[in-house]
């Protein structure tokens, strides 16, 4: 019936690649919408997709042009990481405090992840999405625990020499 449909396999191959980084980043970013986190779903897996995306054209211009001077596909993945701490400072200020940090620094992962799926190192990319799931899941955990059960215990000031003199009733 689709016999007239035919995809050369090295497109087939960008295909599988972006589906993989969609899904990877899906999955982070499922996990950060369950636990009640802005970035969700969509933005991991359009972080995913996007550096998948710059990957294989960065892969494809390399090709097409690999006598030309001063084409690197590692430039582009520079630019790539570059973008992601624009994106990431953005999800810090935005609270104008301390917060957001685990979700910037997830976002770049995935932004590895889908690069790493882009440059074809699917095992790389799959260990990698379960190692950050370990870190948002088991980690989280972790935390939780010492939290409760550790007590640091408060810093204090240290004594002055007027503390320390022996305390005697004014006359």
């Amino acid at each position: 019936m689709l016999d007239w449909i035919t995809i050369p396999a090295a497109e087939a191959t960008m295909y599988w690649q972006l589906l993989l980084a969609l899904t990877l980043g899906m999955l982070l970013g499922l996990e950060r919408s369950i636990v009640g986190k802005r970035a969700g779903m969509r933005t991991f897996a359009l972080v995913a997709v996007a550096s998948c995306l710059f990957t294989i054209i960065s892969e494809l211009v390399t090709a097409e042009y690999l006598d030309a001077a001063g084409v690197a596909p590692l430039r582009v993945a520079a630019a790539i990481v570059t973008g992601i701490g624009f994106l990431g400072t953005g999800i810090i200020i935005f609270d104008q405090e301390l917060k957001g940090l685990t979700t910037a620094a997830s976002l770049w992962v995935t932004a590895g992840i889908g690069m790493a799926v882009g440059f074809g190192f699917y095992a790389l990319a799959i260990a990698t999405a379960l190692i950050t799931l370990f870190v948002f899941e088991v980690l989280w955990h972790v935390e939780q625990f010492a939290a409760r059960h550790v007590r640091m215990p408060k810093p204090t000031e240290p004594e002055t020499v007027m503390e320390k003199l022996p305390r005697t009733r004014p006359r």
